[in-house]
């Protein structure tokens, strides 16, 4: 499994989050993997360390893999949680207050993000099974 932090907008207009993962199935061999998922396109960024963005949402739903950087995101409720290197972050804020964040460490955050079609595809399990959006 991988740790994943699903973020959406709620009801509410107001951005949310639950931590959990993406499931593997069996695979072939030592292998573990999940099935294929669509994918619009994929772009790569770098923000030196010390960044931050204010207020925003996502333009699209998307998932945002975080190659190196420690950050903090933070919804209008004040709730935060932390992503780091090897995190996988499913954005579907699309909408809505947003979200901010800001880097931790001295490492800049580098990431790749993949635009997807349909983020319910996504084989994500929270692990509080009572949040949903």
């Amino acid at each position: 499994m991988i740790r994943c932090v699903r973020l959406w907008t709620g009801k509410d207009g107001n951005s949310d989050f639950e931590e959990g993962r993406i499931e593997f199935g069996k695979g072939g061999g030592a292998d573990h993997w999940t099935p294929d998922q669509p994918a619009t396109n994929v772009s790569f960024r770098e923000t030196p360390s010390g960044g931050d963005f204010d207020w925003h949402q996502d333009p699209v739903p998307r998932i945002v893999l975080t190659l190196s950087g420690t950050l903090e995101f933070e919804v209008k409720s004040g709730r935060t949680f932390t992503i780091r290197p090897g995190d996988v972050l499913l954005a579907q804020d699309n909408s809505g207050t947003g979200h901010k964040w800001r880097l931790l460490d001295e490492q800049p955050w580098r990431r790749a993000y993949v635009v997807i079609p349909d983020a319910g595809a996504v084989p994500f399990t929270a692990n509080n099974q009572g949040a949903n959006a």
